[in-house]
């Protein structure tokens, strides 16, 4: 028997049994979900760094645009290995890991207040 599944589900994936479907694409769709929010961030960054914003200094504004950028970033590396470990958890029957990434998302937003507010304070 051929098996049928790609070359890169059988690497991710190497046992277990197939979950439903509609499991599967709930957790992509929850992936895609930090995906467009990761995005958001990241336009957030880049207009953070493009637009000249006068009640903010040069330096909290690059600062400011850094860490948007980076919890960007940070969004989709830990989107991706939640995404992976879901999968993995369905194939094995095991209970779905604790989400991380939105204690992590808290933490980032509120330290980019906090330098924003910082920075219209000066």
């Amino acid at each position: 028997m051929t098996e049928k599944r790609t070359w890169l589900a059988r690497t991710l994936f190497p046992d277990g049994t197939e979950p439903d479907p509609r499991f599967t694409l709930a957790n992509e769709r929850t992936f895609l979900a930090w995906v467009r929010t990761s995005l958001a961030f990241l336009a957030g960054g880049i207009a953070l760094q493009a637009f000249d914003i006068p009640s903010l200094s040069t330096r909290v504004q690059h600062f400011g645009a850094l860490v948007v950028v980076a919890v960007a970033l940070l969004i989709a590396v830990i989107s991706a290995a939640r995404w992976v470990n879901v999968e993995r958890a369905m194939r094995h029957g095991r209970p779905l890991p604790a989400p991380s990434l939105v204690p992590i998302l808290v933490v980032a937003l509120i330290i980019g207040c906090t330098i924003v507010l910082v920075g219209l304070l000066q």
